[in-house]
């Protein structure tokens, strides 16, 4: 019965709870198939109505219409007023963030949900700032078109044929508490258009011509139903199951193109009507050049796949098709989303067989889907041929190797020659030459001037010119070429290998090292250690949020990096990271002026505590070292989630 009166009380935990995590807010979304439908005078009727009730609500942003009837129903309701910007010698104004946080209303509506910060602002991105606020435990009112949610994009682009540049990503519209769908007939809409009531009479002739067609309208009109639909038949479905389609499980693939966007859209519209998981995999087969057109490619689809809820994920080999195959088959995929380019030339058809052949070939109990598409795609089809770009320089040392190795061929060759060897031992020679060339020197240049030269030299010094001869040097320079290519294919791939495997060690180096330490100090101090030695950047390490006097543990590898680690500055971009539970900093959406990235240690929805990585705008972290790192920062919280749990046991057993 003693041990019984030590356990604590429920109400005591339960007023601790509410204490340490504030209640998010609620979102209402009034969302319409065009602009003038009426979604911010709706809003703003519906905010009179809840402060009539007695609600503290206040106008954080209202789009500055035209509209008079509209802007009418903005009197007697508090405004924020807006945060004032200059870009590019023209002053805007833009939704104050900072200054809602700390107003902190019951409240608030924010218009126009898609549109994209000025630059300068704090999130790149409105919705951004609307998911700070609802963190914050604040409600917010918030406008959106249909042709601005990213997973319609591709179908809005098919349908009316006007690609929309500014888009929400679903989880957005899918977080909204409630979704009220704002609608009125396209005939009613274009009267309002003529008379001047939606947009200014210089643009209506262009608004007209361009998008605000009956047909188009008419088409918008009815995807905004089935979207607000389609989410309505979600709600019903998750109350009665609670559990999404364990049946099928869908996976797109990435390649470089700038089409893959397309494909992911499609596999996430899909995935979301079978209600049912995808996993978008990307086969890094290290064949592609280090183009950084076609690599911030694959950045933009991995985030775009993340956004859409997605799972991304990066295997290696040389064979695509056999690696994807291999992965479909122990991740249990039942549903394969792939695209297929319809203007291939014939000699492609003849001798490559694409990629969607192979896998259904290999995968013939899997369902496919295919997704055609015409554009260009030049950036992935020079991923089959050889690509020059930066393997052209010319290097001192690596000169001096090809005219060591050329000499020394030359030398035994005439040795050879002397001794009445020559013939096609000569050519052997200098064949071998060529390939020892390759091997010792980076880039394909110095195996193309080893051959040529090569030629020249058994030409002039040990044969005289022929066609039998011309001929036979002509496939000699065609064997070299391919065994040049095929040398630095090897050692390009061994390359890859090679840091990949170091990466699994040192993950696993990791793993058995915090299973063995013990405190929380001891954890921070390795963590640190290895970030440093991992990506030879300095780290900070916070265990609370900075906001609360915690100055957090930092290395760093230049003592200039010191100062501005422990800026105000970089404490605030830490500080937000533990509220909003989302990494950011540099090279990402928020707080992108950040000198460094900073990314959340979280563990059933609990952030443990916030890592900091050195990442200018001149050496950001690339894509794939912050996959490396969000697999370190797992293990780390695992670590410290463990050491709570110890922790507070030996507590509990001291005070029994």
């Amino acid at each position: 019965m003693k041990n019984m009166d030590l356990r604590p009380n429920p109400d005591e935990l339960l007023k601790q709870v509410k204490v340490e995590g504030t209640e998010k807010g609620k979102l209402k979304i009034f969302f319409g198939y065009a602009a003038g439908v009426g979604k911010t005078y709706t809003m703003l009727q519906d905010a009179h109505d809840q402060f009539d009730k007695g609600r503290d609500v206040v106008i954080g942003y209202i789009e500055p219409h035209t509209r008079k009837e509209t802007m009418q129903l903005v009197d007697g309701l508090a405004v924020l007023p807006p945060k004032i910007i200059e870009y590019k010698n023209i002053f805007l104004k833009e939704f104050d963030l900072e200054e809602a946080l700390k107003r902190k209303p019951q409240l608030i509506l924010v218009d126009e949900l898609a549109h994209s910060n000025v630059e300068g602002t704090r999130n790149k991105k409105r919705y951004q700032d609307i998911e700070e606020l609802l963190n914050a435990g604040i409600d917010v009112y918030t406008t959106v078109n249909v042709q601005h949610i990213e997973s319609l994009n591709d179908i809005i682009k098919n349908l009316i044929k006007v690609v929309v540049r500014e888009t929400v990503p679903d989880y957005i519209f899918d977080l909204a508490d409630r979704v009220e769908l704002i609608d009125i007939e396209p005939v009613e809409l274009l009267k309002r258009f003529e008379e001047g009531k939606v947009y200014k009479a210089d643009r209506i002739h262009t608004a007209f011509n361009n998008f605000f067609t009956e047909n188009n309208l008419n088409m918008l009109r009815e995807i905004s139903m089935r979207r607000t639909a389609e989410r309505i038949i979600k709600e019903n479905e998750a109350k009665k199951s609670g559990k999404k389609n364990a049946g099928r499980k869908f996976m797109v693939i990435l390649d470089r193109s700038n089409v893959s966007a397309k494909k992911i859209r499609s596999t996430a519209r899909i995935a979301e009507g079978f209600r049912a998981p995808w996993i978008a995999v990307y086969v890094d087969n290290v064949k592609s050049d280090n183009e950084s057109k076609t690599n911030n490619y694959i950045t933009r689809n991995m985030l775009l796949a993340e956004q859409l809820g997605g799972q991304v994920v990066t295997l290696c080999g040389e064979d695509a098709a056999l690696v994807v195959s291999e992965y479909a088959k122990e991740s249990d995929i039942t549903n394969i989303v792939i695209g297929k380019e319809i203007n291939k030339n014939i000699f492609s058809k003849l001798f490559h067989e694409g990629l969607e052949d192979k896998l259904i070939n290999l995968l013939e109990d899997k369902e496919f889907h295919i997704i055609p598409y015409t554009e260009n795609k030049r950036a992935y089809k020079q991923r089959g041929k050889l690509s020059f770009k930066n393997t052209l320089e010319l290097s001192t040392v690596d000169t001096i190797k090809m005219i060591v190795t050329l000499c020394t061929a030359s030398l035994f060759s005439g040795v050879i020659a002397k001794i009445e060897l020559g013939g096609p031992n000569i050519a052997m020679i200098y064949i071998l030459s060529v390939v020892i060339v390759s091997r010792i020197t980076s880039g394909y240049l110095y195996g193309i001037l080893s051959t040529i030269i090569g030629i020249i030299g058994v030409t002039y010094f040990f044969s005289s010119p022929s066609f039998s001869f011309i001929f036979s040097y002509i496939i000699m320079l065609v064997i070299a070429l391919i065994i040049s290519t095929l040398t630095i294919k090897a050692k390009m791939q061994a390359k890859v290998s090679a840091v990949r495997e170091q990466r699994t060690q040192a993950l696993y180096e990791i793993n058995k090292n915090l299973i063995t330490i013990r405190g929380l100090k001891g954890i921070v101090r390795f963590t640190n250690d290895c970030i440093v030695k991992t990506f030879n950047r300095s780290t900070i390490f916070y265990l609370k949020d900075p906001a609360k006097g915690n100055r957090g543990v930092l290395k760093c590898i230049e003592d200039e990096e010191k100062k501005r680690f422990l800026s105000e500055k970089e404490k605030a971009v830490a500080s937000w990271v533990f509220v909003n539970k989302k990494s950011a900093g540099s090279g990402t959406d928020t707080l992108m002026n950040a000198g460094a990235y900073y990314i959340p240690l979280i563990s059933h929805d609990k952030v443990l505590g916030v890592i900091g990585v050195s990442s200018d705008k001149m050496n950001l972290l690339t894509q794939e070292n912050k996959i490396f790192l969000q697999a370190i920062t797992t293990q780390v919280a695992i670590a410290l989630e463990s050491q709570y749990i110890a922790d507070n046991q030996r507590k509990m057993s001291l005070e029994v």
